[in-house]
């Protein structure tokens, strides 16, 4: 099995599926000159150049159109640069795509994949490192999926381009040169099961997509406290498997929640809900919460650093559930 980043994994699942599915094709900003700003299109236009179009900085337009596409048949993969500027086309992704089907009693779908680069990387501050995740959770009718590997970027970017429903792909930008295995043969992944990347005793700790890494780092450093974390990957947030998520917090009795958006009504707070109402009596220690502060994200380095929730910030979640 090969190892390759996670860029590269979206790349392989795009081209795949353009060549298995005639229907399927890219637009957004700048995707034909520099293959995207992560380089995940490179080549589309070299082989299918007129299923590839670059679109002005208009959100609403290019989210619009994709909408309007797959209304007709086609199966739009429709980038946005930064997740932060798809706020210029919600409406078209609240009120157009997520409801079609409902609103048509099934006449209609919407297959439209919005792949949405987040998160803090290269010190682009406030307007261009959100993460957003919740807003889309909350939003009745459209699937959303987060994956922190190659191997589930690949398996779950195939299944969503083979959806009959929207979905929001949260791609997380300070992962895209990660390194993992991927097969070559084809696979997908479905959506709504949870992934254990790493299994332990001692607690959960439910890690969302960027934290991920910073979960399994945070396993192998406390191991030398005498700590066995298992760490639990949900991989798609809607549908979100809890399921899974229960199952480990029942074994271990312990549950930490980590995100690297703000904790303030967050994906967290929602699968700490869910914990706290089907899980309360497992429990053998309160609940923990890590997140980002409730503040713009900031430019400078030093900043950034101490908004970001870090492997530390984990171990230290994990020594107040183990106390």
């Amino acid at each position: 099995m090969r190892t390759i980043a996670l860029r590269d994994a979206l790349r392989e699942a795009l081209h795949e599926e353009m060549a298995r599915d005639e229907s399927v094709f890219v637009i957004g900003e700048d995707v034909i000159a520099h293959g995207g700003p992560y380089t995940v299109t490179q080549g589309i236009v070299d082989k299918w150049p007129d299923r590839i179009f670059e679109t002005p900085i208009a959100e609403a337009g290019i989210v619009g159109l994709g909408v309007g596409a797959a209304l007709a048949g086609m199966r739009p993969v429709v980038e946005i640069m930064y997740v932060d500027f798809i706020t210029c086309a919600m409406d078209e992704v609240v009120n157009q795509a997520a409801k079609m089907r409902y609103m048509t009693g099934g006449q209609a779908s919407v297959p439209i994949v919005i792949r949405l680069p987040c998160g803090p990387a290269r010190l682009v501050a406030a307007q261009h490192s959100q993460i957003m995740e919740s807003w889309f959770m909350h939003v009745p009718g459209l699937q959303v999926a987060a994956p922190s590997t190659p191997y589930d970027a690949k398996g779950l970017m195939k299944t969503a381009i083979r959806s009959p429903d929207p979905v929001a792909f949260f791609e997380y930008k300070a992962l895209y040169v990660s390194e993992g295995k991927v097969p070559e043969e084809d696979y997908v992944i479905p959506f709504g099961k949870a992934d254990i990347k790493r299994e332990g005793e001692d607690a959960t700790v439910v890690a969302i997509g960027g934290m991920v890494p910073r979960a399994l780092e945070a396993g192998v450093a406390l191991e030398d406290e005498g700590y066995d974390i298992e760490v639990v990957d949900p991989r798609t947030l809607a549908p979100l498997d809890m399921e899974t998520i229960c199952e480990s917090v029942r074994r271990t009795g312990r549950a930490v929640v980590c995100e690297m958006d703000s904790s303030f009504a967050g994906t967290g707070a929602e699968i700490a809900a869910a914990l706290a109402e089907q899980c309360f009596h497992d429990l053998r220690a309160p609940i923990v919460r890590v997140g980002s502060p409730h503040v713009p994200m900031p430019f400078a380095e030093e900043l950034v650093n101490v908004t970001v929730p870090d492997s530390a910030a984990v171990c230290d979640a994990v020594r107040k559930v183990m106390a």
